[in-house]
């Protein structure tokens, strides 16, 4: 198995399994956040759980379900796209390098499934 594909897949999995943690909480920055891009407090549990679930994809992924690695990789991509437009609509950009690496993560763990 290629070493980049395994370490920027793990590192991908971890790091979104740690933000999906910190939406159930809801951890402070969390909730400011989310208050000043408006997205409503209501929202972080359904969040969270996409950011799980492309959390243990990319995992799954990892021990032999291609597939679904790719389509987790993908739906992570399509998340922080997501995330990325949110910031830019409401104007909050100073923190917008978050979410740019979370998707920059993202579709680098996807091009590697893809050529894996």
């Amino acid at each position: 198995m290629n070493t980049a594909y395994v370490v920027v897949t793990l590192a991908t999995a971890l790091i979104t399994g740690a933000i999906a943690v910190a939406d159930l909480v809801p951890a402070g920055f969390v909730l400011a956040n989310s208050a000043e891009v408006g997205v409503p407090r209501s929202w972080l549990p359904v969040l969270a759980a996409l950011k799980l679930a492309g959390a243990l994809g990319l995992a799954a992924g990892l021990l032999g379900l291609r597939s679904l690695g790719i389509a987790a990789a993908a739906g992570l991509v399509l998340f922080f796209v997501g995330a990325v437009v949110t910031h830019l609509r409401a104007r909050v950009l100073y923190n917008i390098a978050f979410p740019g690496a979370y998707l920059g993560m993202s579709a680098t763990t996807l091009a590697l499934m893809m050529a894996h």
